[in-house]
């Protein structure tokens, strides 16, 4: 029988991607290089996108290390969530603290006090105090509903008549109500597509693996042909798992890839922060407006991100370790 704690090796791999995207991305979008090109005009923006296969991951994440254990009554909810607040909450309260010192003001004050709760999620906007948190918000969402998500998923039978309403609720909830992905309704199908295949695992392991390569080729090759569809997003996130359920080792299972997937929410998380500082320093223009500036700032970003997730992290770790011996 298959270890319910079962680590694909590759998945850290699409973490690491997933995680450094959406840093390309956010430079992008917070300078005024005067750059032009496909490549940094089409492709950089659509990186944004890949929170959507973080989603994917996530639930494929939380459904292998606990679906079992809830469908057969050996979690205690109480542990169950003190792991989730201590998981994601050290690490972002210094990161809104840091934030709301920076640039201070009442507003920042309320946001900060919203985001400390971790219920910030459930708020009808987008919050300025660590704007990329929106994520951490509706992870934290899924968290505290995964019981029931549990519960939705029991039978393959259930999770696929659950997984074709979330897609109509997606669509009304877009499209009737105005909302987007940091809304739970929304972004429901992802987290259920996550689950459903943690139900398939076993099965995915005897799909052709090249037929399953050319698909997802071809799908990513239509979500630049039809203009980032969201259920062209939920394909290629699910393709691209599925191929990393497929295909252990190569180049996307390393200890690089290990490295940066073990940071890659505290990198999301920090990155604009970082972002900040380099910015006020001017960092981000005494090259110039061009390739070689941007490139440039992306590296002092990606560098500076890495050092400050891996040493609070790790500050973190002993401190709790700490606690832990001294029986606080």
């Amino acid at each position: 029988m298959e270890k319910e704690n079962k680590h694909y090796g590759t998945i850290d791999g699409l973490r690491t991607i997933a995680a450094f995207g959406i840093v390309i991305m956010h430079i992008r979008a917070n300078t005024n290089y005067i750059i032009s090109g496909y490549l940094y005009n089409k492709v950089i923006p659509s990186f944004t996108n890949f929170v959507f296969l973080f989603m994917v991951i996530s639930a494929f994440g939380m459904y292998s290390g606990y679906y079992e254990k809830f469908l057969n009554n050996k979690i205690v909810l109480s542990d169950f969530y003190k792991k989730r607040f201590k998981k994601v909450l050290p690490f972002f309260s210094i990161l809104v603290i840091l934030d709301v010192l920076l640039f201070p003001s009442v507003e920042s004050f309320y946001e900060g006090f919203c985001d400390l709760t971790l219920m910030f999620g459930f708020l009808p906007k987008f919050l300025s105090v660590i704007g990329v948190g929106w994520f951490l918000g509706l992870i934290f969402i899924f968290y505290i509903s995964f019981p029931f998500f549990v519960f939705l998923l029991e039978t393959k039978k259930r999770a696929w008549i659950v997984f074709a309403l979330s897609l109509i609720y997606n669509y009304i909830s877009y499209n009737f109500f105005d909302l987007g992905r940091n809304n739970i309704l929304y972004s429901a199908c992802f987290f259920i597509a996550g689950g459903l295949i943690y139900l398939y695992r076993q099965k995915i392991l005897n799909y052709n693996k090249n037929l399953i390569f050319f698909i997802t080729v071809i799908i990513i090759i239509a979500y630049y042909v039809f203009d980032e569809n969201v259920y062209i997003c939920l394909s290629i996130a699910c393709m691209l798992l599925i191929c990393a359920i497929l295909k252990q080792g190569g180049i996307l299972e390393n200890k690089i890839t290990k490295f940066f997937s073990s940071i890659s929410l505290e990198i999301y998380l920090s990155h604009m922060l970082i972002f900040r500082v380099i910015e006020k320093l001017k960092l981000n223009i005494i090259l110039g407006n061009g390739w070689v500036q941007f490139l440039l700032t992306l590296t002092m970003v990606i560098c500076g991100t890495t050092i400050f997730s891996y040493i609070v992290k790790r500050i973190i770790d002993y401190m709790f370790k700490t606690l832990e011996k001294l029986k606080i």
